[in-house]
């Protein structure tokens, strides 16, 4: 795993400070090193730890998108609210009159 993350440039300390930032990646992340480690012996077979790895696999995709979405949302509303412009909505002006013939 290491080697993977040298390879991006991303160093352990960066790596650690990204974690604690994303405390739902951490979470999965960890519950996966467990399972890989299974030092409490509660995966029986390989079947058994394959699933648990791609079950939390899917977990974290699912909270890391969410948390993704949420902080996107987050920013967008701060640029608009900083910037004073409305960019949704209907217009209020109904156009140009019709000049009567």
């Amino acid at each position: 795993m290491r080697s993977v993350l040298m390879v991006q440039g991303m160093k352990d300390d960066e790596l650690l400070a990204r974690l604690q930032v994303n405390p739902e990646v951490r979470e999965h992340l960890e519950s996966t090193l467990r399972a890989i480690a299974d030092e409490r012996g509660e995966v029986g077979d390989a079947d058994s730890a394959q699933m648990r790895v791609i079950d939390e696999m899917r977990r974290m995709g699912r909270a890391s998108l969410s948390a993704w979405a949420q902080r996107k949302a987050a920013r967008e509303t701060e640029d608009r609210q900083g910037e004073g412009i409305c960019r949704e909505g209907k217009k209020n002006c109904a156009g140009t009159a019709r000049s009567e013939r």
